[in-house]
This record gives structure tokens, C-alpha cells and sequence, in this order.
């Protein structure tokens, strides 16, 4: 299967979508609707309760019953409205964390409210339609103190869709900060994966858009993979990862491979594939890495690696090396993990 190719399907029973990139699974999307119903990028009306000091945060109480944490506590009051975003997966028993930072999200823009200004993808190189965007977004714009950013996607629009698309987020926004009277609730839910995959996965325009059976098409043998902690890796070395409640701990080998760059080696294709392996497996948080065993000169060009294969990924921060040479590093937890997933869809 060459090219980029979006598949339509389902993983265990739950809606699912599969992005492939010559054959290669690149991203993933399954519905996580059953196992934490306020899911990523879903917006609610919530309520503070009590600030937690010493852990940076304050608990808020969410729809039906639940529970969140956010960070963000400058000028809030016990009992005040506010409107969040949840900004992640979570684990059983524990807060569903969100944040004050709000977007609203089409297949075209994304409506910024407390980030003003006009932004265009960098992914857009052209300066006449650079300049064509920004003037026809500044008209629909006019008057709102919100943001906007206009995605790699939207020069595919006509003038007249990409007006309207801009207009009906700015009126949604619009209307959803404004709604802060009531109790905790669910203002604007997620699409389901289908539909994500249609709105995210836009640009660059695949090759082909099928509909059809995981199995067939060989998704199903790929995900079937990231149920195992081996990751195979070239010239026989692979690495192994292993979420804790704590941390996620990889752990590189080369294999039967004893050569003098065998080490090196293994250690650059760990880190130029494990990016992809937390996105796919859904894994975030704090991430110990135990590279193989090598020269502390090789460090510099592995931490190279480490920083081009992250770029543009999810957010993250790399750490660098702890006293006894591991590596560490943090990413953003952006979506229930495939474990949790695929453990309630098969039950």
C-alpha cells in the first residue's frame, strides 16, 4: 500500500480510524467514548471546588459527577464558573485533567478565544495565498477579540466555504464561552474517529479514502504489534516499553549484534521510532529511556536524533540524561491509551 491512505474502520468493536503511510501505521484514532466519556478536546462548563497546595492545581467538579484538575489557578474563586477543555487521557481513579486554554476546532481554522491575532500554518509557503487568507480572515473576524488560526487545509476551501466555516466557529465560540450560568456541563462534544480523521487528517490530501475492514488492509497486524512491549528494530535489536503508574520505562538492546557501532546504532533507531510507538499506544507522562550502553561522545548525536524525531509531535520535553545515564523526558498525554481502549472494547 504505497502513499497516504486514510482507512475507515473499527478495532474492537469501537469506531476507529486509521491513517497509513506506504503501508506504514502513522496515527490512530478509536473511540475512547466508553472508557472516559469526557474525552480529549471535549468543552464543558465547570466548577472550581478547592485549590490543592503544594500540587500546583485546583480541582474542579465536571458533568455527570466527575472530577478534573487544572493548573491554571491565577483569580479563580471555590464555587466560580469556568469554561475548559479536556486535554488528555487519564487513568481509573484519577482527575480528568483540562485547562482554560480553549479551541475550537473545523476542518479549516481554529478559533482561539484569550489568544488574539491572525496566524496561518507555517505548512502554507505561498505569500499571495498567505495574504489572500489573512484579508478574507480579518473581514470574518472583524470585531471579535478571539484568535484565529487557519490551518494547512484551508486554501483547499473556496472563499465562500472557508467565510462560512470561520463564521460558524467564531458564532460557536462565541456563544460557549458566553454560557457560564448552571451547573458542570458538556458544551461542545468530540467527533467521532470518522469524522476527526475528515477534519485532522485533511492536508496533506491523501491518495485514498477507504472504508472497510482493518484486517483486510493490513491495520489490523500493526495494532496487534503495539499490544506487545517488543518493538523490533533493524539488524536485530529492538527495545521494549513498559507503562508503570508512574512513568513509562523503555528499555533499548542491540541484539546479538556486538560490533563497536552496534550500540549507537540500536540507540538512533529507538529514538527516531519511539515517538510514533507512544502516539500509536496512546502513552504520555513522564518516559525513562535505558539506551544501550555506550560512549558518553555518542550522546550528542543520539540527542540529535532525539530532538528531530519529537519535533512537531505532541508536546514535549526532553530532559536530557539523569546521573545514572538514562534519559528522560516528558509528553503531553493527549489521548486514552490504546491499553485502556482495547481492554474495555474487548470486555
Amino acid at each position: 500500500m504505497k502513499g497516504r491512505t486514510i482507512i475507515l474502520g473499527s478495532y474492537k468493536e469501537l469506531e476507529a480510524a486509521a491513517l497509513m503511510v506506504d503501508g506504514q501505521l502513522e496515527d490512530l484514532l478509536i473511540d475512547a467514548s466508553d472508557v472516559q466519556p469526557l474525552a480529549p478536546g471535549a468543552i464543558l462548563r465547570a466548577k472550581v471546588g478547592r485549590q490543592m497546595k503544594g500540587q500546583g492545581g485546583v480541582f474542579l467538579d465536571l458533568p455527570d459527577g466527575q472530577r478534573g484538575f487544572l493548573r491554571e489557578v491565577k483569580g479563580l474563586a471555590p464555587g466560580q464558573n469556568v469554561i475548559c477543555m479536556v486535554t488528555g487521557g487519564t487513568e481509573a481513579g484519577k482527575a480528568v485533567p483540562v485547562s482554560l486554554r480553549v479551541l475550537f476546532k473545523s476542518r479549516y481554522c481554529i478559533v482561539t478565544p484569550g489568544a488574539p491575532g491572525i496566524n496561518i500554518s507555517r505548512r502554507i509557503r505561498e505569500e499571495d495565498v498567505r495574504e489572500g487568507l489573512k484579508s478574507l480572515a480579518d473581514v470574518v473576524m472583524d470585531g471579535s477579540d478571539m484568535g484565529l488560526i487557519l490551518r494547512s487545509a484551508a486554501p483547499l476551501a473556496e472563499d465562500g466555504e472557508l467565510a462560512e466555516d470561520i463564521n460558524a466557529m467564531r458564532e460557536l465560540a462565541e456563544a460557549v464561552m458566553n454560557d457560564l450560568s448552571g451547573e458542570p456541563e458538556l458544551l461542545v462534544d468530540v467527533p467521532d474517529p470518522h469524522e476527526e480523521a475528515w477534519r485532522d487528517w485533511a492536508e496533506p490530501a491523501p491518495d485514498e479514502v477507504i472504508e472497510g475492514d482493518f484486517e483486510e488492509h493490513g491495520v489490523l497486524d500493526q495494532l496487534d504489534a503495539l499490544m506487545r512491549a517488543r518493538v523490533d528494530l533493524p539488524n536485530g535489536a529492538h527495545m521494549m516499553i513498559e507503562p508503570t503508574r508512574a512513568l513509562i520505562a523503555v528499555d533499548v538492546n542491540t541484539g546479538n549484534d556486538t560490533s563497536p557501532a552496534a550500540s549507537l546504532k540500536a540507540n538512533i533507531a529507538a529514538a527516531r521510532e519511539l515517538p510514533r510507538q507512544l502516539r500509536l499506544r496512546g502513552l504520555g507522562g513522564q518516559i525513562v529511556v535505558d539506551f544501550a550502553p555506550m560512549p558518553k561522545r555518542d550522546r550528542q548525536p543520539l540527542e540529535q536524533q532525539m530532538k528531530t524525531a519529537f519535533k512537531g509531535e505532541a508536546e514535549a520535553s526532553l530532559a536530557g540524561w539523569t546521573p545514572l545515564g538514562n534519559y528522560e523526558l516528558q509528553r503531553k498525554r493527549d489521548r486514552v491509551s490504546l491499553e485502556a481502549l482495547v481492554g474495555k472494547g474487548a470486555a
